[in-house]
């Protein structure tokens, strides 16, 4: 057996342990473990604590020689990167004051994205994904969630779901996949709504399960989306078949959010139209309410009320929402940060929502905070203050990326 693995020693870690998954945070609660070394063995943490009392003889050395601040892996729990094309006009016309309807009819919006996804063959998306996953890797990413829904039918989310799937095997961070088979009825469906969400619900759910393609639905509850009553079928057989559920909810009107409290979800998604009323709601659930900043930004909308929803005792985790759509910026710290500051947040708030509230939204309590057994997942930057990773706004990036305790991202030239 190999000799654990002493890395360090780090000016600061922040392990993120011992803090709730619900309501607010204030920094004075955060862990800051000084001089501080992380022993690993087989890809997870066998120990974390003061570098000179973990250098020993029976340990090997991973000396990092410069002023550091550690952090968990960070976790996006929400993005669409598995796409072709670009909607580059979209926020052009968007920006010029063209509204959502004009956007489309002019040929843009989701079914855009739908057209160009389905003119990709598999091995190209594989190559997207692979490429837009290591983009987030070198800022800090060590888990991604991934969804389909740019293919709007059973073969073509099947070959989302592939792809998504093979490059699982290929990245250096773990990508979980999502099927968003429920994005918009397709505008080529002859048929119903309800009649389009059957026929995925009994052609593609089975093949789902036995590819082991995902265990995660999501659906689009909105106007011009699927309603709550197009969509109670939809979520009852996923449940029946053991599919965990998240849900885009609250976006541009509120309903979804009440839909994934009732079936249990795991997320609710967007939120940035909730009132009082559903964030009591979020409140009293076990749903994780994930806010979306860069959709907030790409649209020029409101935010999430992430301070509401953390003061009122939900769970609130953040991620990027990286889309071609309303979210092209892909850039999970930077996003966080700014609405840490349009929303008050506290530095533990916005950093509870990326690694392990994060983890939370995607049902995996293996990472998003380092201690002994969990992954050896975790990031760090070029600087001898945890503060100086939000204040500069996801400009300061990380120096270096550990995934599973190998060192993937190494750059020292900031």
């Amino acid at each position: 057996m190999n000799k654990p693995i002493l890395i360090g020693p780090f000016t600061q870690i922040l392990p993120m342990s011992g803090l709730p998954l619900k309501g607010a945070l204030k920094d004075e609660q955060l862990h800051i473990m000084e001089h501080a070394g992380i022993l690993v063995s087989e890809g997870k943490v066998l120990a974390i604590g003061a570098y000179e009392e973990l250098k020993n003889n029976e340990v090997e050395l991973e000396i990092i020689g410069e002023d550091r601040v550690c952090l968990p892996g960070l976790i996006d729990a929400h993005t669409h990167i598995c796409f072709g094309g670009t909607r580059a006009n979209d926020y052009a016309m968007r920006n010029s004051g063209k509204t959502y309807l004009e956007i489309a009819k002019a040929g843009g919006g989701i079914w855009d994205t739908v057209t160009q996804t389905r003119k990709v063959n598999q091995d190209e998306l594989i190559a997207k994904v692979t490429e837009r996953s290591n983009h987030h890797l070198k800022n800090g990413v060590t888990t991604l969630e991934v969804k389909s829904g740019y293919g709007l039918s059973v073969e073509e989310e099947l070959k989302m779901l592939r792809a998504i799937k093979i490059a699982n095997k290929t990245v250096l961070q773990d990508l979980v996949p999502t099927c968003l088979a429920a994005h918009m009825v397709p505008k080529d469906w002859q048929g119903s709504a309800k009649d389009y969400l059957t026929k995925i619900s009994v052609d593609l759910f089975p093949l789902l399960k036995s590819e082991q393609l995902t265990n995660r639905i999501d659906a689009f509850l909105e106007e011009g989306a699927f309603s709550a009553l197009d969509i109670a079928p939809y979520f009852h057989m996923a449940t029946q078949l053991g599919f965990d559920i998240t849900v885009h909810a609250d976006q541009f009107s509120t309903g979804g959010s009440e839909i994934a409290i009732h079936y249990q979800a795991v997320s609710a998604d967007h939120l940035e139209a909730s009132s009082n009323k559903e964030i009591a709601l979020l409140a009293k659930s076990n749903t994780v309410a994930v806010a979306l900043p860069g959709a907030s930004i790409g649209l020029g909308c409101d935010f999430t009320p992430a301070r509401k929803l953390l003061d009122s005792g939900a769970s609130l985790a953040i991620a990027s929402d990286h889309n071609p759509g309303s979210a092209p910026m892909g850039d999970l710290l930077t996003q966080a940060t700014i609405l840490g500051t349009f929303e008050k947040l506290s530095n533990a708030e916005v950093l509870a929502g990326i690694t392990y509230r994060a983890a939370a939204a995607l049902k995996l309590k293996d990472r998003g905070i380092l201690e002994k057994g969990l992954l050896a997942d975790f990031v760090s930057y070029p600087t001898n203050n945890y503060q100086e990773i939000t204040y500069q706004q996801g400009q300061l990036k990380p120096n270096g990326v550990w995934k599973n305790g190998v060192s993937v991202v190494n750059r020292n030239e900031q």
